[in-house]
């Protein structure tokens, strides 16, 4: 069986893109910057900049939502230098912002819609690279919006038929214990690997921002409007399966390397770890709602989706997969519109 490849959002500026379709991921950065603003005022020390300034965007897609986030920081660092030196941080500081994602982001659309007026400089370093390009202790504020949700494998007990493990679905819906254990313990691996990576990249005191939905705690993934998403998009899976248009095994071995983790976990993760000292832990209010419009419901969800998809069945049979989805969201309006809400975060980690 072929493992379910790497998430990627979908690249390009047409009418599928990511770009056109992330109103909604972009809006938690733009409802978090009063907050983002404070935290980085009260807690990060000018004793650590010199005359360049780094930050990073671990996850930061094609745009434009990356954009917002590290000028959202740029912004807050500058106005603090402001008022505590009396002196235009234009003058004294070059900020530097690295661009990291997998190799097969799409890189390309992220540099042809850099902001004109930025006052950066810039680069696009892949994943599996950055520990080459980055000096340890180097790194002055890293953000990751949306990015701290994935896990890098699932386990072959989950595919496996005759495991008690075998997760029926295409995610980690919570309504199998042991389903959730085997997500939740290597997703317990995966974020230990990407603080402690950024551990050994950020300078002491420096500043890691974490933006992203996770679950209250006790709720089921499938009970959201996410999790519905999953589950819709598997319907029509195997519905095409049982047409003869896809295999059968294909979709039995495709697993959203996905986990949305309850509150109660992070907070236990990130007091496991030990290399950090929470300065925030924000319940921001998401001043967009996630539509229950099904065209709406299908656009936004082929945008973040659409890739995964067609790396694993082909491009058809996604585009196949969406149009029956646009009929599972009509039958399904109901439960879309009574979703169980999640919780939308600002986790603002000062390093030890």
């Amino acid at each position: 069986m072929s493992p379910t490849p790497e998430w990627v959002m979908m690249g390009g500026e047409d009418a599928e893109s990511y770009k056109k379709h992330s109103a909604y991921q972009r809006a938690l950065v733009e409802a978090a910057n009063e907050k983002i603003n404070e935290v980085i005022s009260a807690s990060l020390s000018l004793d650590m900049i010199s005359n360049g300034f780094s930050v990073a965007d671990f996850g930061c897609a094609s745009g434009p939502n990356t954009f917002v986030a590290v000028q959202t920081i740029i912004d807050a660092v500058e106005d603090k230098y402001r008022k505590e030196t009396g002196q235009n941080p234009v003058d004294n500081i070059e900020f530097q912002v690295l661009f990291n994602d997998l190799s097969n982001n799409d890189f390309n659309s992220l540099f042809r819609t850099l902001p004109s007026d930025r006052s950066y400089y810039s680069a696009g370093v892949p994943a599996s690279f950055f520990d080459r390009v980055l000096p340890k202790q180097s790194l002055h504020i890293g953000v990751m919006n949306y990015a701290f949700q994935f896990i890098s494998k699932v386990t072959k007990a989950i595919l496996d038929q005759d495991s008690p493990m075998w997760n029926r679905d295409i995610h980690c819906t919570g309504f199998n214990s042991k389903v959730k254990k085997a997500y939740l313990d290597q997703y317990l691996v995966d974020t230990k690997n990407i603080l402690d990576a950024r551990a050994e990249e950020l300078v002491p005191g420096g500043l890691m921002l974490i933006l992203g939905s996770c679950l209250k705690d006790g709720m089921k993934m499938s009970e959201t409007y996410r999790g519905i998403v999953l589950d819709l998009i598997g319907a029509s899976l195997n519905d095409l399966a049982h047409q003869g248009i896809i295999e059968q095994e294909k979709v039995d071995s495709f697993n959203i390397r996905l986990y949305i983790a309850e509150e109660g976990e992070l907070r236990q993760i990130i007091e496991e770890n030990g290399k950090f000292t929470v300065e925030a832990f924000e319940d921001i209010n998401q001043p967009i709602e996630e539509s229950s419009d099904p065209k709406i419901f299908v656009a936004s969800s082929r945008a973040a989706l659409g890739g995964i998809l067609s790396a694993h069945f082909g491009a058809e049979a996604m585009r196949k997969a969406f149009e029956l989805v646009e009929v599972k969201a009509q039958q399904n309006f109901s439960r879309i519109e009574n979703a169980k809400p999640g919780m939308q975060y600002l986790i603002v980690l000062r390093k030890n």
